[in-house]
């Protein structure tokens, strides 16, 4: 896809992307880890697991952890997490309606692919009214290999019938930048989120932005 060239489907990432989850997963975190009797972790380590499977995150927290302790911690965060539903709803963040209302007013097709469960992203999706965009929502649960590996952007490629290199992955962490870029996508990082511009550049981002509104004209996509 050149600059003046429209894309045929843009995959956004949602945690730290789409929406603010962050301060809800550290939160549960801090409780988990605190329930178990583990040994505390620092909010920043937390935060350097969002954009991975929750069960793949805990092991980088805790690598000499054994496979079914790694269960354990898995099933005590989400009996945490769900424990009080309505409150874990997250905010979109600013501009994010107004630009997926722009992307599909100029027939540009959205997708989500998120390391979050099936279930949680479309609870989540539905809860904050948004969809009703996507032609298709893929959680981890939906793939054999999640998060850097390109399987997720490729599933969704073929299923929707599109082209990788006319199509489009935005994420906030560099697994997103990583599993776009191997599935042979445009990628852009939303130095917003939970990562920062100098690691999405790291990671190859061929477009950072800063806010969501400036997605669409990154892209050379007048708006």
């Amino acid at each position: 896809m050149t600059n003046d060239m429209k894309p045929e489907l843009i995959i956004f990432d949602f945690d730290g992307t789409l929406a603010d989850t962050a301060s809800n997963i550290l939160a549960t975190f801090a409780l988990t880890i605190a329930k178990l009797g583990l040994e505390p972790r620092s909010d920043a380590q937390c935060r350097a697991t969002i954009g991975i499977p929750l069960r793949d995150g805990f092991k980088m927290l805790y690598p000499k952890a054994e496979n079914t302790e790694l269960d354990n911690y898995v099933r005590a965060y989400r009996e945490q997490y769900f424990s009080d539903p309505a409150n874990m709803v997250p905010k979109l963040y600013p501009g994010v309606v107004e630009t997926l209302d722009e992307i599909q007013r100029q027939g540009i097709e959205m997708a989500v692919a998120s390391s979050r469960t099936k279930q949680s992203l479309l609870e989540f999706c539905k809860a904050t009214d948004i969809s009703k965009y996507f032609a298709m929502i893929l959680g981890c649960d939906d793939v054999t290999h999640a998060k850097p590996n390109p399987e997720p952007a490729l599933t969704i490629i073929k299923a929707l019938g599109k082209k990788a290199d006319s199509s489009v992955m935005v994420g906030d962490m560099p697994v997103d930048i990583e599993m776009g870029r191997r599935a042979g996508c445009i990628t852009v990082g939303a130095e917003y989120g939970n990562s920062s511009d100098t690691a999405l550049e790291k990671a190859g981002a061929d477009y950072i932005i800063n806010h969501m509104p400036t997605l669409l004209p990154a892209l050379g996509v007048a708006e």
